[in-house]
């Protein structure tokens, strides 16, 4: 392991932020780290507890919301989407907040509930039923089905139809469960239960989740000599009321406390969490004094209730009849250890077919294995999740020292340690945000190897099988991007295009737009295959415009045909090959392409787009063999050419109906129709590269022609992508990066960065409006928002009033094109 980033509050004479006791953080799928401080005011009498967000890509770029809690915030917790956070405080009020416009850096109150005066001290979504099992061993299996399968998982409650109900669930420090329930109508519903009869303090807690769709939580009163109890919770709508059911399940005592040894040497439980939310047959438990730990892993089995021989002669027990009991049994525990002060469990659901401790050679180094242990000294451990045996370590500034000096034979340093008090994995287990004492965040790498020596294929596909898991699941994979090299980089890329063309077409159809955004993420990290970044947003756009344009297409009786008026462009054009474009438009039945005039008009921006790219592509065949520039791929891509070719005729047939709204050229000649002339070209450069595994070389004709074209019509310049402005590309050589809350690094350019210059608009020129293709001019007035991944830009508020345009910007509104997430820019951004 080693540190990526820190980020700090700025440096004053007294400090305002202070960390909140118990400070508590959360990490969710969409790489969005949520974490609590307590903000002094002046007169240092009352404390503001706060809530912080941020982007993992742009850290500094932090959104602070006074929480609103009266009482220190006890609990965070994402949902499964990654857009909805829970906080939960010690008068017993939770709050649920939501983002504001979809806005990563801007977020809002929506709804909450309450147990009034009673400290919440475990959190939890309900299930939405939804589990997606990773199989290690199979990693080099062809199938995604093989490598990731959906587990049979029932949702903890579901509405009509079984659609699952979304909600959550909280402990009470009084030993209450307390259960809300989110109708679709925005009711919420709460209902309040004991845990059991005898009501009892509940100092730790945690809740995990059944296949059946029960709830299960697990309680301690915070001491060792006490057990550990585990209650079964069924949660119900009964007559439009919430009703919770519970029932006691079999407790445990910590092994310490029953060895003579050590039976008063641990007093009391500091930690206690289920392995998984989804796994509550694994518990791990960890008991501290003021100086040591030591860390217990218990599973919950069925077992034979053995029979006495009197039962056994009146009434044999033969085979499954067998009565059986559940038990905890210990699986494994630590030796002594430093004093624990925060623990991180893995995400990944990781299913095994090896039972227990026996994990495959090739696999047990694999990060998803693994949990995280802070310690009181600064160092990092992780563990194995069911052996607890070492992985890896970090060593903070205050812990160095070497691996195998024993813990008790240390001497103890003065003055307070700086420590983790919070720590949270991310959902693949590559990175490790800790908050310290200090209230500063620190990002750790945790290799793929696990710090053993693995050769490079085996590393890559690590990293290969958990892009793949991001792929399917929808899951943000910047936390993997962290350990790609420049050298990796068209590997990796080469192997994923591989094993996405190893899936059948129905999938591939599926992850047709979440491959190309992975590619143009991982091709950013490499200077040899930067200019690929532009063709790769390029494509994610051209998919976008010609999924947008064609359902515009309606047919022309209510009878509809088995094919769609699009489906029906794209077969009639890939069949026929003339280069005469009047000749393609006439097999088509132009009454279905029939649209008002406002609409075509309001779209004349995408058209543009397409005719201008169609332009630039054919001006750049004749370079092709020149250094790689962007649009080089689209010049082999047969697929992308035959839809710019199918584009062309679309708008050759709106440009009949509505002539303003055809693009526009600047030509030497007035007499020229820059259309069929382009669509001549386009469909020759086609007929080359339409069959994947038969590409041509252009023939010399088509080449002569595409070096006349800069003679015959203005060349425009296209608009890429501003350049990202995140962190993930300055941190690869793998030098520590220190930032600021709220300012923006005045990082020196990496090299990737300054080869990205030559497709951008410097500064101080008209910027662009990437979506709607309009120019905002060179500080625009209007408030944009920005994606954190590819840097993509667009006009907060809409201008438009027409259908058609709002169709198109409805599909932005939550996400970008490559997937990224939104966040607000200042006015006059540059």
């Amino acid at each position: 392991m080693d540190l990526a980033y820190v980020c700090e509050w700025e440096k004053k004479p007294k400090s305002n932020h202070c960390p909140s006791i118990p400070l508590v953080c959360a990490w969710s799928c969409r790489n969005l780290i949520a974490f609590t401080t307590d903000l002094r005011n002046e007169e240092e009498k009352d404390l503001t507890h706060m809530v912080h967000i941020i982007d993992t890509e742009h850290p500094w770029d932090v959104y602070s919301v006074n929480s609103g809690h009266t009482e220190v915030i006890t609990c965070l917790e994402w949902d499964q989407s990654g857009s909805r956070l829970l906080s939960a405080d010690a008068d017993g009020h939770i709050k649920c907040w939501g983002m504001t416009d979809h806005l990563a850096n801007s977020w809002e109150n929506t709804v909450g509930s309450v147990v009034e005066g009673d400290p919440v001290v475990a959190l939890s979504w309900l299930h939405n039923g939804v589990k997606l099992a990773l199989h290690v061993e199979k990693s080099g299996a062809s199938n995604f089905g093989e490598k990731f399968s959906r587990v049979k998982f029932s949702p903890s409650l579901t509405l009509f139809g079984g659609k699952p109900m979304e909600g959550w669930i909280a402990v009470t420090i009084s030993g209450l469960v307390t259960v809300s329930l989110l109708k679709p109508n925005g009711q919420v519903l709460t209902a309040t239960e004991s845990l059991c009869r005898l009501r009892c303090r509940v100092a730790l807690a945690d809740v995990a989740f059944t296949g059946g769709g029960n709830i299960v939580v697990a309680t301690s009163d915070g001491s060792s000599t006490s057990p550990v109890q585990f209650y079964k919770v069924c949660v119900s709508v009964v007559n439009e009321k919430c009703k919770i059911d519970t029932e006691i399940l079999p407790s445990l005592f910590m092994r310490c406390t029953t060895d003579p040894a050590r039976k008063d040497k641990y007093p009391a439980i500091t930690h206690l969490k289920f392995l998984a939310r989804d796994m509550s047959e694994q518990v791990l438990l960890c008991a501290s004094n003021q100086n040591n730990s030591i860390v217990e892993c218990w599973s919950l089995r069925k077992e034979g209730l053995p029979v006495n021989n009197i039962f056994q002669q009146i009434s044999p027990v033969v085979g499954d009849k067998q009565p059986m009991i559940l038990k905890w049994r210990i699986l494994s525990a630590t030796n002594d250890l430093d004093r624990v002060s925060a623990v991180a469990l893995p995400k990944l659901p990781i299913s095994l077919t090896n039972t227990d401790l026996k994990v495959a050679n090739d696999t047990k180094f694999f990060p998803g294995l693994g949990l995280a242990l802070a310690f009181h000294d600064g160092s990092v451990h992780i563990v194995h999740r069911l052996s607890l045996q070492m992985m890896a370590v970090f060593y903070g500034s205050s812990s160095q020292r070497p691996v195998d000096e024993p813990a008790l034979k240390r001497p103890r340093t003065t003055g307070p340690l700086v420590h983790f008090k919070a720590m949270q994995l991310s959902w693949t287990s590559l990175a490790l945000a800790g908050v310290d004492s200090h209230g500063k965040l620190s990002m750790l790498r945790i290799s793929p190897s696990m710090g053993h020596v693995l050769d490079m294929n085996m590393s890559l596909r690590h990293l290969l099988f958990l892009l793949e898991y991001c792929m399917v699941t929808g899951y943000d994979w910047w936390d993997i991007l962290l350990h790609v090299q420049p050298s990796m980089v068209q590997n990796l890329v080469e192997k994923l295009h591989e094993e996405y063309m190893r899936q059948n077409a129905a999938l591939q159809q599926v992850l047709s737009t979440r491959i190309v955004a992975m590619k143009a993420s991982l091709c950013k990290l490499s200077s040899s295959t930067i200019a690929r970044v532009c063709d790769y947003h390029a494509k994610l756009f051209l998919i976008a415009i010609s999924c947008t344009l064609k359902s515009l297409l309606r047919p022309h009786f209510l009878n509809t045909p088995d094919k769609s008026p699009g489906d029906r462009l794209t077969e009639i054009c890939s069949k026929i090959t003339d280069v005469d474009i009047d000749k393609v438009m006439i097999n088509l039945k132009t009454e279905e392409f029939v649209l008002e005039m406002t609409t075509l008009q309001s779209l004349q921006q995408l058209i543009q787009w397409v005719g201008d790219f169609v332009l630039y592509l054919l001006a750049s065949l004749p370079n092709q063999g020149s250094p790689v520039r962007p649009g080089h791929s689209f010049l082999r891509d047969g697929a992308s050419l035959g839809m710019f070719r199918e584009l062309m005729v679309v708008i050759r047939i709106w440009g009949l109906l509505k002539p303003s709204c055809l693009p526009v050229y600047t030509a030497t000649s007035d007499t020229q129709d820059s259309m069929s002339l382009l669509f001549r070209l386009l469909t020759k450069l086609w007929l080359c590269c339409r069959e994947e595994n038969h590409i041509t070389e252009p023939d010399d004709a088509l080449i002569d022609e595409c070096c006349l074209l800069p003679s015959q019509l203005l060349i425009p310049n296209i608009d890429w992508l501003p350049i990202n402005d995140g962190i993930i590309s300055k941190l690869q050589n793998k030098q520590l990066v220190r930032l600021q809350f709220g300012k923006a690094p005045g990082l020196v350019g990496h090299t990737v960065s300054s080869q990205f210059d030559a497709f951008v608009r410097a500064p101080g020129q008209p910027k662009i409006d990437h979506l709607r293709r309009l120019h905002l001019g060179a500080y625009p007035t209007e408030e944009c928002k920005s994606c954190t991944r590819c840097g993509c830009v667009t006009m907060l508020k809409s201008p438009n009033k027409v259908t058609a345009v709002k169709q198109w910007e409805q599909r932005w509104i939550k996400n970008c094109l490559c997937g990224g997430l939104w966040r607000k820019m200042p006015l006059s951004y540059s």
